[in-house]
């Protein structure tokens, strides 16, 4: 049975604005790419990540910042497309805590696990199969976490490609996953042997709660999956994306999860 539900938490929200100004670009979704890389998105077709973003949505600028780190430091092309069909969720309202102005229970509706995983799929055989890209990484906090959790599937292997000439067919070749939201055991449970993971995993999380965190870590560790495992001490859920610099160390938690990520695509993707 799983040990979470599909209900939005008032601490998913709260955010401030990391401080610095994207520098990708917007086309159908935010593109990031490493300077030694053309103008054409998809020129490059050695490695791409794959962000999904957490509810702050796509346009919220620590999220396309954290893609230009990860482009830059990986050497590779990062995709942060829109999940929420254009919803954006002002940021006035989450800074100020006016929970009364935010209709979350609209939110979760409109964006359920079952509404938007066929979407997340898609972009990760688009990725791979239609422009081509040799290796994929995917990334997802909070909202995005139990997302990149359903790429690393072993039900999904039948959809993915053998682009290393190993025999093994994926979709994606390593994920990562902060602070997850709707995480389900059975996510865990159909972790790939095939797909390296990293979870990113704060002290105070009523979504990514002690229980299921136990479970997830046992359970990976049982079934062979790869996997690292990322512990901040002292901060919460939501803490990754938002840097909130007023908050005792959450801006070092963003700036640590950021330099995890990196280090573990630069791993599992290669930076050639």
């Amino acid at each position: 049975m799983s040990t979470t539900t599909d209900k939005i938490q008032p601490c998913c929200l709260t955010g401030f604005r990391w401080s610095g100004t994207p520098q990708g670009e917007e086309i159908t979704c935010y593109i990031s790419k490493p300077a030694n890389a053309s103008n054409s998105p998809s020129s490059s077709k050695k490695r791409a990540i794959l962000q999904i973003h957490d509810l702050f949505g796509w346009t919220f600028p620590n999220n396309r910042l954290l893609a230009d780190h990860y482009a830059a430091e990986t050497n590779s092309t990062v995709y942060l497309p829109d999940f929420f069909d254009g919803l954006v969720i002002p940021s006035d309202l989450i800074a100020q805590e006016k929970w009364d102005q935010i209709d979350l229970a609209g939110f979760t509706a409109k964006n359920s696990r079952e509404i938007r995983e066929p979407e997340v799929f898609g972009w990760a055989r688009y990725l791979g199969h239609e422009l081509g890209f040799e290796k994929l990484g995917a990334v997802g906090f909070c909202f995005g976490g139990w997302a990149v959790f359903r790429l690393a599937s072993l039900d999904q292997e039948s959809g993915g490609l053998d682009q290393h000439g190993d025999g093994k067919r994926r979709l994606v070749d390593c994920i990562s996953a902060g602070h997850p939201t709707w995480l389900k055991e059975s996510d865990v449970d159909g972790a790939s042997t095939n797909v390296g993971v990293q979870v990113l995993s704060t002290e105070v999380d009523q979504q990514f709660n002690p229980q299921l965190k136990a479970y997830t870590f046992n359970k990976l560790q049982e079934r062979g999956v790869p996997f690292e495992w990322v512990h901040f001490p002292g901060v919460g859920h939501g803490c990754l994306a938002r840097g909130d610099e007023n908050i005792k160390g959450e801006r070092e938690a963003l700036v640590r999860g950021k330099n995890a990520v990196v280090g573990f695509m630069r791993q599992w993707l290669g930076t050639d």
